[in-house]
């Protein structure tokens, strides 16, 4: 499945970046009444309702053709929000000195839920500094997801 969500996310980006967003994100969740694919895009300027629907009118053609979703399932396209998903060693880059949230897909010295300041990254390592001043080096592909923590 991994494999067919970077296909998947192929797909999605290059429609995605010709109308001129970035790909933040998508989200696959298999359901029996119908799954979801959530997409979650940015841009410049932000993301309106209107940037979502142009994204989705333009995704549902695309993906109508393509077809690589075998079973029913609900498209949404939204903005990343506050809590914005960090998927890409671009977006730890990016968001270094924010808080985050990583939840990681085993446990990391007996942890699997970290929160803490992005330091940002050191070779493929995302690092963290925990409330309690520990520095974490999490290896990317051990991270399930990743979000900012809103500082308000």
């Amino acid at each position: 499945m991994r494999q067919d969500l970077q296909k998947l996310r192929r797909v999605l980006a290059a429609v995605v970046e010709t109308l001129g967003y970035e790909l933040v994100g998508i989200e696959f969740h298999p359901r029996r009444d119908g799954s979801l694919l959530r997409v979650y895009i940015d841009g410049e300027n932000g993301i309106g309702l209107a940037d979502c629907q142009r994204v989705s009118h333009q995704l549902s053609g695309v993906l109508d053709v393509e077809d690589p979703i075998a079973e029913r399932y609900t498209l949404e396209v939204s903005s990343p929000g506050l809590d914005r998903p960090l998927c890409e060693p671009g977006h730890f880059v990016r968001f270094a000195g924010s808080q985050v949230r990583i939840q990681l897909r085993e446990l990391l010295d007996g942890r699997r839920k970290l929160l803490g300041r992005l330091l940002g990254m050191q070779a493929d390592d995302v690092v963290i500094v925990d409330s309690e001043g520990r520095e974490w080096r999490v290896p990317l592909e051990r991270i399930e997801k990743a979000r900012l923590v809103p500082e308000l």
